[in-house]
């Protein structure tokens, strides 16, 4: 059998396209967003916990993960912090880490950016951090809201971070094809002025709920 490939299945797929195509699951708090616009995620969850203001944790988590990986750091939504920054995305970037995704904030934006590592955060702050509890690695966690394991799928974009479950990896990036070839098709008849209206039957939603609107 042939090993899915699933940066070929996915490389194209939306971060909201993948949260529709889960029916409307596996979206983070929508706080967590690029350092800067135009950077994109996509790898499999290496998981770890750091507990606010520490990121002891987040530097094991750097020493373990392999290439391709995406850190995903839970730290209870703490915002007054910088865990992470340029020095440490250029460890990432050496060691191939596809990416960061931290429950809580980090600093060095511009140089992050420059270096372009894509790293998710709820907030920049240039306040520092210690390094003195360790925390859980690569261990369930939950982050933005979510329970994330280590191997789910992050998909990170302007728009946000969804999380596919290792479980529906295959299943989702079919659902997610479906609904790029639908929305795809939407888009052509629109632009030749159909309208939204029409094509979502909206009349006929109304109907059911005893509204009659007659446009």
């Amino acid at each position: 059998m042939t090993e899915f490939n699933y940066r070929e299945a996915y490389a194209s797929v939306a971060s909201a396209t993948a949260h529709e195509a889960m029916e409307r699951r596996g979206a983070l708090d929508s706080s967590i967003k690029p350092v800067r616009r135009g950077m994109k995620v996509l790898g499999p969850a290496f998981t770890c916990v750091c507990p606010p203001g520490d990121n002891l944790t987040l530097h094991a988590a750097l020493k373990m993960a392999k290439a391709g990986d995406v850190i995903v750091c839970a730290s209870a939504g703490f915002t007054e912090q910088g865990l992470f920054g340029d020095v440490m995305a250029s460890c990432a970037m050496g060691k191939g880490i596809a990416g960061l995704v931290v429950d809580g904030g980090v600093r060095d934006g511009a140089t992050i950016a420059e270096i372009g590592f894509p790293v998710f955060a709820r907030a920049l702050s240039i306040k520092g951090s210690v390094k003195e509890t360790l925390g859980a690695l690569n261990k369930p966690i939950v982050a933005g809201g979510m329970l994330i394991e280590p191997g789910d799928l992050v998909i990170g974009d302007d728009d946000g971070v969804c999380i596919v479950p290792k479980a529906e990896i295959v299943a989702i990036a079919a659902a997610s094809k479906t609904r790029e070839e639908k929305e795809a098709r939407f888009r052509r008849e629109l632009l030749q002025g159909k309208t939204t209206w029409d094509m979502l039957n909206l009349s006929e939603l109304l109907r059911k709920k005893g509204i009659e609107l007659n446009i």
